[in-house]
């Protein structure tokens, strides 16, 4: 596990021990990263179930401008903070100890991309989603929902302000993105 591209190419990262995570692979992450382009310069990036950190840090590697880390785990956050150290990124990362939902529940600030990725097979990734579009303020205008899961794990969501509009299957790692639907005019 590294960081593929930018001002941390090549750090390595820590895993956080035991079964408990499990970490995007770098086929999948390099595809993120390039659907996500030069967008990810300057953008705040949201990384919910941050388990090792290594979506976040490799935003903040390409550029980000800021990058929130929310992990609810005792362990996942040292190895968070152990990997930031590695990686020298420290700078415009916030990590957050607190479960999701309630995170999700205080008042939203925008981000251009929250990054969903929960431990598999709970359907967290679906209430996530729910959770997002009932508070759908957390996404900019032109703002992405993307979740990482297990193909398996897929089903289609009724939302009322997200929309699916893209889904990507890397072996064992789907990503779907997901944006808000454009307000329809009354006028």
């Amino acid at each position: 596990m590294r960081v593929i591209a930018g001002r941390a190419k090549g750090r390595k990262l820590k895993s956080v021990p035991g079964k408990g995570t499990r970490p995007i692979t770098d086929r999948a992450k390099s595809a993120l990263f390039s659907i996500l382009g030069a967008d990810v310069i300057g953008c705040r990036f949201l990384d919910l179930f941050a388990g090792t950190g290594q979506v976040g840090l490799e935003a903040l590697s390409r550029g980000a401008g800021e990058v929130v880390l929310v992990e609810q785990a005792g362990l996942a956050l040292r190895t968070i903070h152990d990997n930031l150290a590695r990686t020298k990124l420290e700078d415009g990362a916030q990590v957050v100890r607190a479960d999701v939902f309630v995170y999700l529940g205080r008042e939203a600030e925008p981000f251009d991309y929250v990054y969903i990725a929960p431990p598999q097979y709970y359907g967290l990734w679906v209430q996530t989603l729910r959770a997002l579009d009932a508070a759908p303020d957390w996404l900019a205008e032109d703002g992405w929902a993307i979740a990482q899961i297990h193909p398996t794990e897929y089903e289609p969501l009724a939302l009322q302000h997200l929309a699916l509009f893209d889904q990507r299957t890397y072996g064992g790692v789907m990503l779907c993105f997901y944006a808000k639907l454009e307000e329809e005019d009354d006028g």
